[in-house]
């Protein structure tokens, strides 16, 4: 197993944020999984489901692990919301490192959300369902992969990083 960190969670929970964070504090680079397929791509998310569709979007996603599970190692990797949901994606994960879910209740993340307009599969029209929606289907794939949950609901960064990193090291 490499010596990663990934950070999983529903859109909103805060995985780019705190990713940022802990890779001050331990002094390592983090990647985005979403950005890295939009460079690749040379298109936004948004843009690769609204033109390939979501089902070639968690395609990338699949490679995405399978080239950081050849480049990656001691960095902090932020996955796409999605990421976990395809099964064969598991496996590539917990041989990236140590998994770390950050669970938010759908309260946090239609807090966090609500006048984000480049959440593909929050366009609809009562957000705040397809949030409660989603959440409760993804959330037993969240906790499946994961080495570890942190409840980021009403915590701070610093209450965040320090949960994460009693747990991990």
């Amino acid at each position: 197993m490499k010596d990663n960190i990934i950070l999983i969670g529903f859109m909103g929970s805060g995985k780019t944020s705190v990713g940022i964070k802990l890779s001050y504090r331990l002094k390592r680079t983090m990647i985005d999984t979403d950005k890295w397929i939009e460079q690749k791509q040379k298109m936004t998310v948004s843009e690769i489901f609204a033109s390939l569709g979501e089902e070639e979007f968690r395609r990338m996603e699949t490679q995405c692990l399978k080239k950081l599970l050849d480049l990656a190692d001691g960095q902090i990797i932020s996955a796409g919301g999605g990421l976990p949901l395809r099964e064969e994606n598991h496996q590539l994960l917990r041989q990236l490192g140590k998994v770390v879910y950050l669970k938010a209740d759908p309260e946090t993340v239609y807090e966090r959300l609500k006048s984000d307009s480049t959440r593909p599969l929050l366009q609809v029209a009562d957000p705040k369902e397809r949030i409660k929606t989603l959440l409760f289907q993804r959330e037993p794939v969240y906790e499946a992969c994961a080495d570890m949950i942190v409840d980021v609901s009403g915590k701070s960064f610093d209450e965040i990083l320090d949960s994460i990193l009693i747990n991990i090291m």
